[in-house]
């Protein structure tokens, strides 16, 4: 797993673009509630996915890695939540949900390279 920062891991452009995507959706949403716990939780996706790059040791990468991979699957629950109460439109929902899955797969390879790297 060779990168230079963080910026260039495609797991990070991809959340990130997420982010930007979702929270551009939710700009006019009025279920403030709901909207907050929605941007925390897709924010958090690409900023731990950073913050555990830029950590001095492999250990520290991994549980920062499991972090956003569980604000992954909440933001998937989120999806369908909005999705059933009609706050976010059903295919965007679904286009979402998709990429998440997908980002929670590629979280996973880092995860498992990394595994692999601390017991060697």
């Amino acid at each position: 797993m060779a990168y230079q920062s963080f910026e260039d891991l495609q797991v990070w452009q991809r959340s990130t673009r997420l982010s930007v995507d979702l929270t551009n959706h939710l700009v006019d949403c009025k279920d403030y509630a709901f909207k907050n716990q929605v941007l925390r939780s897709v924010i958090s996706i690409p900023s731990n996915i950073a913050e555990g790059a830029e950590r001095q040791s492999d250990k520290e990468f991994r549980y920062f890695l499991n972090v956003a991979k569980g604000s992954a699957a909440e933001l998937r629950t989120q999806l369908y939540i909005g999705m059933e109460t009609k706050l976010i439109d059903k295919e965007l929902s679904k286009e979402m949900i998709k990429e998440l899955k997908e980002l929670s797969s590629m979280m996973q390879g880092l995860i498992s390279s990394l595994d692999e790297k601390l017991n060697t």
